[in-house]
C-alpha cells in the first residue's frame, strides 16, 4: 500500500512521463540533427549561442546543465567548425562560444526539420489537451524552481 497522497502519486506520475518524454525527445532531436553531423546536445548548445556568443558557464546555466558536459560538446562543436572561441572583453580567461557560418548554416537546417516534425506532430494532439499539458508542466517547472531555490537557500543559511 502507498503511502503517497492522491496529489503526490500524480506528480510522481507527471515525472516518470516527463522522463520518457525527454528520452523519447532527445532521439528524435539525434535523429533530426544528425544529417548535419550534429546531435541534441549539439543541437542545443547551438541554439543558445545563437542569440549571440556565451561562456560555456552561461550556456550551462541557461540549459540546466553541469558546466564540464557543456565544455565538453562546445569543445567538440569547435573541433567539427560548428562553433569558435573568441575573446570575451568582460573577462581575461573566460572565452566566448561563438557559431561560425558552418555552425549557423547547420542549425538552420535542423530548425527547418524541427519546424516540419513539430507540425506534424503538434497538429496530431487536440489543440486544447495540448494547451492543458504546456500550461500544467510550466505551473510544475515554477514550483519547482521555487522549492529548488528555498532548498538551497536553506542549505546556504545552515
Amino acid at each position: 500500500m502507498s503511502s503517497l497522497s492522491k496529489e503526490a502519486e500524480t506528480f510522481t506520475a507527471l515525472v516518470l512521463e516527463i522522463f520518457q518524454v525527454n528520452g523519447l525527445l532527445l532521439q528524435a532531436g539525434d535523429q533530426l540533427s544528425a544529417p548535419v553531423g550534429l546531435t541534441s546536445a549539439r543541437w542545443q548548445v547551438l541554439g543558445v549561442i545563437d542569440h549571440g556568443p556565451a561562456t560555456v558557464a552561461a550556456v550551462a546555466r541557461t540549459m540546466g546543465l553541469a558546466r564540464q558536459s557543456v565544455q565538453q560538446t562546445a569543445d567538440a562543436l569547435a573541433s567539427d567548425g560548428f562553433v569558435e572561441y573568441v575573446e570575451n572583453p568582460h573577462h581575461q580567461r573566460a572565452k566566448l562560444v561563438s557559431l561560425t557560418a558552418a555552425g549557423r548554416r547547420a542549425l538552420r537546417k535542423v530548425e527547418a526539420a524541427h519546424a516540419s516534425w513539430a507540425a506534424r506532430l503538434g497538429g496530431s494532439i487536440a489543440p486544447g489537451l495540448l494547451a492543458a499539458a504546456v500550461e500544467g508542466i510550466r505551473e510544475a517547472r515554477m514550483r519547482l524552481e521555487a522549492d529548488l531555490a528555498v532548498t538551497e537557500e536553506g542549505a546556504h543559511g545552515a
